[in-house]
């Protein structure tokens, strides 16, 4: 069998898309803004027991090598090297972004897939700043496809030298991502949260996410030491819990005239 239990392509989507089809989960940012590390720590929250909800269950997944991949990194390791970030997501030869795959349980046995992107930063500032560029086929695969978007804003780039730059990149692609939208949700997510950032900076990005994309929802998300550790966890699990309450919407069939049961008569007789 070719299925390798490592990240996922269009190929591999047939072991998770058999049955129904998977939620996508977009998740767009610039170089180095904790994409990767945002799904490592999802990853570890699982496998320690946390739940986001307490009517889910986790059910399984057709990329557990590629979720270690991600989240190996970040675990506590015997010996004297600590946990350190993920590795940057290349992006020399793929085409599309990695996909991995999570399943849960609502019961006992209603099911949902999801498939969650983890695709380098500079395939979304191309594409940001040109729709068509020919280095950005994987964030137009995202846009096309994904039923939710999380748009990562990196709050230490914000507060450094680049502080310019690392704005204009989040204002250009938030203006991308509302010109393909199609009324998809869409969760802006602060990474970095325990790094300060002036009030004048936060709220210019904030108004220039807000003011093309104003149904967005915020979180704020760090793996880095804090007192209140709880709080931590709790952001990625709330993050988490937005993720997985997302739909697709359904089609609504017209009652017919005569309330006919049989779907065959409720568009009418030709």
């Amino acid at each position: 069998m070719p299925w390798s239990g490592g990240v996922l392509g269009l190929t591999d989507l047939g072991f998770v898309a058999g049955p129904s089809k998977p939620i996508v989960l977009a998740v767009m940012g610039p170089h180095n803004a904790g994409k990767t590390t945002l799904l490592g720590a999802w990853y570890l929250l699982l496998g320690c027991g946390h739940r986001p909800n307490d009517k889910l269950r986790f059910s399984g997944s057709c990329s557990l090598a590629g979720w270690e991949n991600v989240a190996s990194p970040l675990r506590w390791k015997p010996g004297s090297v600590p946990p350190t970030f993920p590795p940057h997501t290349s992006s020399t030869t793929a085409r599309i972004p990695g996909l991995l795959h999570l399943a849960f349980k609502h019961g006992r046995d209603h099911r949902t897939d999801y498939v969650i992107t983890d695709a380098p930063g500079e395939w979304f500032h191309k594409w940001a700043v040109k729709r068509e560029a020919p280095d950005a086929e994987g964030a137009r695969w995202a846009a096309e496809h994904a039923d939710a978007f999380v748009l990562v804003a990196d709050r230490q780039a914000l507060e450094g030298s680049e502080m310019g730059t690392a704005r204009t990149g989040i204002q250009l692609l938030a203006r991308r991502l509302a010109d393909e939208l199609r009324g998809r949700p869409v969760a802006l997510v602060w990474t970095k949260s325990d790094v300060s950032v002036s009030e004048e900076m936060e709220k210019a990005v904030r108004s220039a996410v807000l003011r093309v994309i104003p149904k967005a929802v915020e979180f704020a998300v760090s793996i880095m030491p804090n007192p209140d550790e709880t709080e931590n966890v709790q952001g990625f699990l709330d993050l988490l819990r937005w993720v997985l309450n997302v739909r697709r919407p359904t089609v609504q069939l017209p009652e017919p005239a005569d309330h006919n049961p049989d779907p065959l008569f409720r568009f009418g007789a030709r």
